[in-house]
């Protein structure tokens, strides 16, 4: 017998060898400017896309409708946009929660126009103050997705089951407190009325906003670098630092500056940019928002980890539940009132869809609170552009559907890549 032994072939090819991480810090130290673009070349080939396909659909959906239709860049239209984002927006901001953990809610187009309905009726109809009932209304959305996430958490049933049951649960619900009313419309001066229809005319309103954000920007990264040093780890370079805040306060004084071309500073752009604002908060500086991302990233290893899977699943649906009553308050506003149909019709396409468009996966673990502003603009973009151009709402459920099916087919191909790439 041969003691002649051959070489095994190597397991792994080399084409798909793991892509080691590099701290960009360190590249940006060592390479200079020029390490941004190897990072950036290293995550593109990782599939760690990030919000660059959104972004440049951005650009894609200006250029092009500007094209056509020499209004859509104008103050007035960019105005309306910041609008109508807001209460939907909201809305979406509730989804990517629910998407972190990998489920979905299939209920709060319904809960809107439940919570809509509550405070109508009460603040209306029955002559209570507006503030209260629109504290009821919010309080019940928070009782609705507790509701819910008691199903899904402690019974088991599939979160899916649990709010299309709802959907159909709660719209029942929304028609049976309308009454014979098919709409109660939205007294003049009232709170809610005011949600979408105030703006702070003073030009001094939207340029402090703008500076109040781009410092708030610099501040949190100044104070990043100093936690990262003071544990040990690089910072980000002072060249990045300038060049990020640069770039944000100069979008943030150009739109100030459309905004005040046209009616001042929408009261709904500052309540949504404070919800984004909180949200990220929450997200990415708190030990709850680990949580969350740790339980949909894996819920049998965080509940190993010692992490309240139950409870961490019940709070998201309550927060879920509360921003849609408050989007669907923003939604009242808008359309004039309380109406049985509320939060029906292409409402739920449109949140959802903001999410996913925005960066957030629908296989949970991934994404990000301004993937709800993201996806809202491109939808809402959308929508303004075709109807500047009068184009039939068929043809908007179409392109919104295809772009919405483009951004899943974009995370499904990039989770795919980071798995070959041994990033996952």
């Amino acid at each position: 017998m041969s003691d002649t032994v051959k070489n095994p072939a190597p397991a792994v090819a080399e084409s798909a060898a793991p892509i080691p991480a590099v701290d960009p810090r360190l590249l940006v130290r060592e390479e200079g400017l020029k390490g941004y673009l190897t990072e950036f070349q290293r995550k593109v080939r990782g599939g760690e896309l990030g919000s660059i396909p959104v972004i440049l659909g951005l650009i894609a959906i200006g250029v092009i409708f500007q094209s056509l239709d020499g209004s859509f860049l104008s103050a007035d239209s960019l105005s309306n946009i910041s609008i109508y984002v807001a209460g939907q927006g909201i809305m979406a901001v509730g989804i990517v929660f629910v998407l972190l953990l990998g489920e979905i809610d299939l209920s709060v187009g319904s809960v809107a126009g439940v919570g809509a309905a509550v405070w109508a009726v009460l603040s209306v109809s029955h002559g209570m103050s507006d503030g209260l009932a629109v504290l009821i209304a919010i309080a019940a959305g928070a009782a609705i997705g507790a509701l819910h996430g008691f199903f899904f958490a402690k019974i088991g049933v599939p979160a899916f089951v649990v709010t299309l049951a709802g959907f159909l649960g709660w719209s029942g619900l929304q028609i049976w407190l309308m009454g014979g009313e098919g709409s109660i419309n939205t007294p003049g001066g009232s709170l809610v009325e005011q949600l979408t229809n105030y703006y702070f005319e003073d030009i001094a309103a939207a340029y402090g906003l703008a500076i109040a954000a781009t410092a708030a920007y610099l501040g949190s990264m100044l104070l990043d670098g100093r936690r990262r040093r003071a544990a040990g780890l690089l910072g980000r370079p002072v060249s990045e630092i300038a060049l990020r805040t640069g770039l944000v306060g100069v979008l943030a004084l150009v739109a100030a500056y459309e905004l005040n071309q046209s009616r001042g500073l929408p009261l709904a752009l500052v309540i949504f940019l404070a919800v984004l604002v909180l949200a990220d908060f929450v997200v990415r500086r708190t030990t709850y928002g680990r949580q969350i991302f740790a339980v949909g990233g894996n819920a049998e290893a965080a509940r190993r980890a010692g992490i309240n899977v139950d409870k961490v699943r019940i709070t998201v649906f309550v927060i879920a539940g509360t921003l849609a009553v408050v989007g669907g308050l923003f939604i009242a506003s808008l359309s004039g009132g309380a109406t049985k149909s509320l939060g029906a019709g292409n409402t739920l396409m449109n949140v959802i869809a903001a999410a996913v468009i925005g960066g957030t996966s629908l296989f949970g673990g991934r994404g990000k609170i301004w993937s709800a502003l993201l996806g809202m603009l491109v939808i809402q973009s959308i929508q303004q552009g075709l109807n500047l151009l009068n184009m039939a709402s068929e043809i908007q459920y179409m392109i919104i559907g295809a772009v919405l099916l483009a951004a899943v087919v974009i995370d499904s191909v990039s989770r795919r890549t980071q798995k070959s790439a041994g990033r996952t």
